[in-house]
């Protein structure tokens, strides 16, 4: 569909969590960005999809796409500031985390400080983007009582919205919205794709996949046993979205007669996926809470290449000028 400036929204974007791995996104969208002539309907996240979902309409509704492109850069550049850790600092953390007689975030951080706090806040005009969004955005958080996903929209969206979304429970005091406490979307939605698809304008949506398959082998370590457990839960959240997805579109693909509106769209609907599994080697046997700033930018780096190549096929099969058609 083409906009009275020329423009062209052609995609919309689902964004996984991965903690850390968030960094390849970083990469993904920092490559889309450079894309002239291209714009965003929607954007979909859940916990570090989440924030580089707001740093991206944040950026943009700033000053465009190279506002967006320093934006992110500046919030990545923040996280690996944060006590930066890699090696075997990650290790230490992890089993210390994964360890049942450590103390709730209740216990060793009574007062809940949270370091992302002040990177959204510092960077993000929470206010300026609920106003004048130019993208529409779902973020993912889980609802503590019953473990259903709260979907936010750009119009209601604060820092405490983004805060929920990632939100790990072993880390990070739950966090309260309008008397609902929230944990980490990662765990309901990750990230919100169906709604995604039932909303979206676009004709092509990408899912950027962020956490590699579970693995071979069985963990034996305490903290080996509770990445992988953590690994599960959140790729098992994104299988309940994608086989949501695909049920809709296979009973609209059963209706030869009469066919809705929303089921020509989804009929038509293209969806790909930019997996960092197959851009970063070894993945799997690195860690999420690696925010070392040579960890994060190799992963940007490997973003920007699997954006590159995935563009290169996307605009030899016609990509944008298919994009631009409206049914």
């Amino acid at each position: 569909m083409t906009h009275i400036d020329g423009s062209i929204r052609g995609l919309s974007l689902g964004l996984q969590g991965g903690g850390s791995f968030g960094a390849f996104t970083w990469g993904v969208l920092d490559r889309l960005l450079e894309e002239e002539a291209l714009q965003f309907d929607m954007v979909s996240g859940a916990s570090a999809g989440a924030v580089n979902a707001v740093a991206l309409a944040s950026g943009l509704a700033e000053g465009g796409p190279q506002a967006a492109r320093r934006k992110l850069d500046r919030v990545w550049e923040r996280v690996s500031l944060i006590a930066p850790l890699s090696g075997s600092s990650v290790a230490h953390m992890a089993a210390a985390l994964a360890n049942p007689a450590l103390a709730s975030p209740y216990q060793f951080n009574p007062f809940g400080i949270n370091p992302l706090r002040d990177i959204l806040e510092g960077e993000v005009d929470f206010a300026h983007l609920r106003a004048a969004a130019p993208v529409r955005l779902l973020i993912a958080a889980t609802r503590v009582r019953d473990g259903r996903a709260r979907l936010f929209r750009e119009s209601e969206i604060g820092v405490d919205h983004v805060l929920a979304s990632a939100c790990l429970p072993s880390i990070q005091q739950a966090v309260e919205i309008d008397g609902e406490a929230y944990w980490d979307g990662g765990y309901s939605a990750n990230p919100p794709l169906r709604q995604l698809v039932l909303d979206t304008d676009a004709r092509d949506v990408v899912l950027v996949r962020l956490l590699p398959d579970a693995g071979s082998g069985v963990p034996h370590l305490s903290y080996e046993i509770a990445e992988r457990a953590r690994v599960i839960a959140f790729n098992a959240a994104l299988l309940q979205e994608e086989e949501s997805v695909e049920a809709l579109r296979r009973s609209c693909a059963g209706q030869s007669i009469g066919r809705s509106k929303l089921c020509r769209k989804l009929i038509q609907l293209r969806m790909h996926t930019i997996a960092a599994e197959d851009a970063v080697p070894g993945l799997a046997r690195e860690s999420p809470l690696d925010t070392s700033r040579s960890f994060l930018l190799r992963l940007k780096e490997r973003g920007r290449g699997a954006a590159a190549a995935w563009l290169r096929n996307w605009h030899a099969r016609g990509g944008l000028r298919r994009a631009a058609q409206v049914s």
